[in-house]
Parts: structure tokens; sequence; C-alpha cells
């Protein structure tokens, strides 16, 4: 069978199974859009060349440990991984893109991809969706430090002059968000991933 026809999930199952030649067929198909989306958020190539090959030793890593369970979803998968990498990055050189300072956030202002299908489209559109509801549903202490924290990337020291508690209590309602959010996505059976 010609590699071109062969599915992603089915090249996954033979490099598990041992082929390495199937990650070769992968990362060709996939280089391109790969590469240019870190491209288009890092701005540079060499940084842009590391990440991309830290984002598949990750994927391989990932492989060998038979850890894999995306069903098919491949190039979403190592995008989500690239994505994760390139947020590293920033964070360890302090260059986190700011978000913008307004009442209406949008979560996906750092994800942003200008390649999105239709479809793709659509499913974010309802993740945004999805998140603004339960971000509403947390008691407002823990909203109100999740978008300090988050949307309007303050440290928890300027957090804590704002509303007025320590930085311990902003700390704690930041925590406790993170939790019921983690709850509200099970209890609601919400899938955050494209």
């Amino acid at each position: 069978m010609r590699q071109e026809l062969i599915t992603d999930a089915v090249l996954v199952s033979n490099y598990i199974n041992g082929d390495e030649q199937s990650l070769s067929v992968l990362i060709k198909r996939h280089k391109q859009k790969i590469y240019s989306f870190i491209y288009s958020k890092v701005f540079d190539r060499d940084i842009t060349e590391d990440v991309f090959q830290d984002t598949f030793i990750k994927v391989i890593r990932t492989l060998k440990l038979g850890k894999y369970n995306e069903e098919g979803k491949f190039l979403p998968w190592t995008m989500r991984i690239a994505h994760n990498l390139i947020i590293d990055f920033f964070r360890k050189g302090n260059r986190m893109p700011t978000f913008q300072n307004t009442d209406e956030f949008d979560i996906f202002s750092v994800l942003s991809d200008n390649t999105l299908s239709a479809e793709s489209t659509i499913i974010k559109n309802q993740i945004h969706s999805d998140v603004r509801k339960l971000v509403d549903e947390l008691p407002n202490d823990q909203r109100e430090v999740l978008m300090m924290r988050i949307f309007k990337d303050m440290s928890f020291k300027e957090i804590s002059e704002v509303t007025g508690v320590s930085i311990n209590t902003a700390l704690g309602r930041m925590r406790y968000a993170l939790i019921n959010l983690r709850k509200l996505i099970t209890e609601k059976n919400i899938v955050l991933t494209q």
C-alpha cells in the first residue's frame, strides 16, 4: 500500500509495533503544518526548530511508553504538545504573551491559528462557550482570582493588593477555582480538546 494512503492511526500503530519508518512518514506528512504553527507563535526560525524537535521527542517518548490514546487524532494531539512546549518556552523566558485586559476574555487569544477549518472553528467556539459557562459557575471570589491570574496575567502579589486579601488566600482561591473547574468538566462530561 502506498504510504500516502495509510491513515495516521495505522502509521502510529505500526510505529508502536516497531516500524520506525512509519514515524518518518508521519513527520514528513505533518511537518509543514506543525512547523508553521510553531513559527506563527515564536517568530524565530531557531526557536521554531528547537520546539519542533522537542515536540517530536515528546511524541516519540509518549508513543514508546504506550500512553498514546487519541484514537486517530495524531495531528491535533501533536499540535497540543507543540502548543504546550511554546507556552513552556515563553514561561522560561518570562515572555508569555499577555491577554487583553478586558471584561470580554477569550481563552483562545493565545491559541489562535489562522489555518483552522470550518469544523475546527465550530469546535473551538463550542469549547470557548463551555469554558465561559464553567467559569461563570465558579464562586465569585474564585472566578475573580482566576480571571485576574490567567486572563489579565496578574501576579498573586498584584491580585492580593487589588482584592485586599493575603497572597496565600489568593493562591488558595486559585487552587479551588481549578479544582472546581475540573469537577465541573467531569460532572458535565465536557471535552475541551479538538
